[in-house]
C-alpha cells in the first residue's frame, strides 16, 4: 500500500508542470544510479511528491515498483531507511567525498567544506529510523 492517497491538483497547468517536474526528477534519479556524484534518493522522493499531486497512476507505479518502491514507501511513511541501505549509502558517500577531497587538495577550504557536509549528511542518515523488515 502506498504512503498517501494521491490528490490530483485541479489546475491543469500546475498538474502538467508537476508531472513534467516529476519525470525530470525521476530521470535525474536514474542518472544518479549510474553517476556516483548525482544523488538518487532526493530525486526519486521529489518525483513521488510531484506524482502524488499530478498523476495517481505514476505515483502508484513509482511507490509500488519492485526495485525501489519499498524504500520510497518506508521513507514516506516515516519508517526510515533499512540498516543495509544505510551502510551502502554511507560507504558510497565517504568513498566519493574523500576521493573528491583528495583530488582537490589545492583548494583546501573546498575539501574541508565537503568533508563537513558529508559528516552532517552521515549524522542525518544514521539518525533516521530503521523499519522492521
Amino acid at each position: 500500500m502506498a504512503a498517501k492517497t494521491p490528490y490530483q491538483h485541479r489546475n491543469p497547468i500546475i498538474r502538467y508542470a508537476l508531472l513534467t517536474l516529476g519525470w525530470v526528477s525521476f530521470a535525474l534519479g536514474m542518472i544518479g544510479l549510474l553517476l556516483p556524484v548525482v544523488p538518487t534518493s532526493p530525486f526519486l522522493l521529489l518525483s513521488a511528491a510531484c506524482f502524488l499531486r499530478s498523476s495517481p497512476r505514476f505515483y502508484f507505479w513509482l511507490t509500488e515498483h519492485r526495485w525501489w518502491g519499498r524504500y520510497i514507501r518506508y521513507f514516506l511513511d516515516g519508517q526510515g531507511i533499512p540498516r543495509r541501505i544505510k551502510a551502502l549509502i554511507l560507504c558510497m558517500l565517504w568513498i566519493m567525498i574523500l576521493s573528491s577531497a583528495f583530488l582537490i587538495v589545492k583548494i583546501m577550504w573546498v575539501s574541508v567544506t565537503m568533508i563537513i557536509i558529508a559528516g552532517a549528511v552521515s549524522v542525518y542518515i544514521i539518525r533516521l529510523p530503521e523499519p522492521q523488515e
